[in-house]
């Protein structure tokens, strides 16, 4: 499966430990501004600034608005797999080259708010030819790989929304000095190396929050613990399950929180059966630990995992679902589980999974993986496709 990377980190500063919570407060803002359809300022590399704005916001009020305020024409940032599903290529006459990298495309007669969204959302393309028009009026560069459109485009990831972005470079010359001018206008600012860095700097400010004892069903000897990142943000949590003892390996598995599937029992994955599966051979085994990630919908969120189903309804697979919506097929990072697995004092642990990926990311991240124990489970009619797509395209052992 083509697995989410961190975004290219050489060239940024190491961010000292005095800075992690104004790092994480003002990313944590700007995405807070982005959910409500409005606009914010980035400053990035090389004395880049521009103001960005959610492309699935976009209204042509909202257009006219940060048109004004820039005083420059605005351009759409895509990922190069949602170019891929567009079929563009680079100023029309080649491929569309660095796999990670973001787009700028400039849309000849400038962007309506529905193109906009024609070229954001798959699910807004009225038709076929509406997405070949598109294709044959749209000029495609790539991006800065740390300029404002690389960072619009993580803002909106971070954010939970559709992975596109509207930046516009500011061309006001009472801008030279961006905080105030950004101020004066009630606009957040936000620095572009914040962004690119903001999952390590979450991932590293992790703390225990709060632990209860919690019998459950199949594991009576049970505790939970919260994690919170030091800008309050989304909560993981560890199942912790007998007596874990740092002096052997633990039994371990890492688990993707999955609202349709855990809690509502979803057919259309086996997530609820490998949460309670896990729990069940984790009590039997004596003990050990279920991390429950907040990782919806392989990191995508539980809105952007709705519209991947309606793909899948038209017949996509599951990973190309996320992809069409210009997502990695697998958008998770495993940093954070690494992170709570070092506080319980687990630096050796029986990896419960299908994912060899999980293996390869958590030993990046300095935990040994002595085994890794298969967890699989009977298909049923509405999830065998999807079964099948992990073991051929993710490369889900069975």
């Amino acid at each position: 499966m083509p697995h989410r990377q961190f975004p290219p980190s050489k060239g940024l500063p190491i961010m000292p430990a005095t800075r992690e919570s104004a790092s994480l407060l003002s990313v944590d803002r700007a995405v807070f501004e982005l959910r409500r359809g409005r606009i914010v300022s980035v400053a990035a590399a090389n004395g880049a600034r521009a103001l960005v704005m959610a492309a699935e916001g976009a209204t042509e009020q909202t257009l006219l608005d940060l048109r004004g305020l820039a005083r420059n024409q605005p351009v759409l940032a895509i990922t190069r797999r949602r170019a891929e599903v567009l079929g563009l290529t680079i100023n029309a006459i080649g491929p569309i080259g660095d796999e990670n990298g973001v787009l700028a495309l400039d849309c000849a007669g400038g962007l309506g708010a529905e193109k906009v969204l024609r070229l954001a959302d798959p699910l807004s393309a009225n038709t076929d030819e509406d997405t070949d028009d598109d294709a044959r009026t749209t000029q495609v560069r790539p991006a800065p790989a740390f300029g404002p459109e690389a960072a619009a485009v993580g803002l909106t990831k971070i954010a939970r929304l559709l992975p596109a972005a509207l930046v516009a470079e500011i061309n006001d010359p009472d801008a030279r000095d961006l905080a105030a001018w950004a101020a004066r206008r009630n606009l957040i600012l936000v620095d572009a190396g914040d962004v690119f860095q903001y999952e390590r700097t979450a991932a590293r400010t992790l703390k225990r929050v709060s632990e209860a004892r919690v019998p459950l069903e199949d594991a009576q000897n049970a505790r939970i613990i919260a994690y919170r990142p030091l800008d309050g943000g989304l909560e993981h949590l560890a199942i912790v399950i007998g007596e874990p003892s740092p002096d052997a390996p633990t039994l371990v598995r890492l688990h993707s929180e999955c609202f349709t599937g855990d809690l509502l029992g979803s057919l259309r994955c086996d997530c609820g059966d490998q949460l309670r599966g896990a729990i069940k051979a984790i009590a039997q085994a004596g003990s050990g630990v279920l991390l429950y990630l907040a990782q919806e919908g392989r990191g995508i969120g539980l809105v952007n995992k709705l519209r991947a189903y309606t793909l899948q309804d038209r017949g996509a697979d599951t990973l190309d679902a996320n992809e069409q919506l210009g997502f990695d097929a697998d958008e998770r990072v495993y940093l954070p589980a690494a992170e709570m697995l070092k506080d319980l004092g687990l630096h050796h642990i029986r990896l419960l999974t299908n994912n060899p990926d999980k293996v390869n990311d958590l030993q990046s991240h300095g935990v040994t993986v002595v085994e890794r124990v298969p967890h699989a489970f009977p298909a049923n009619r509405h999830n065998e496709q999807y079964l099948q797509t992990k073991k051929a395209k993710g490369g889900h052992l069975f």
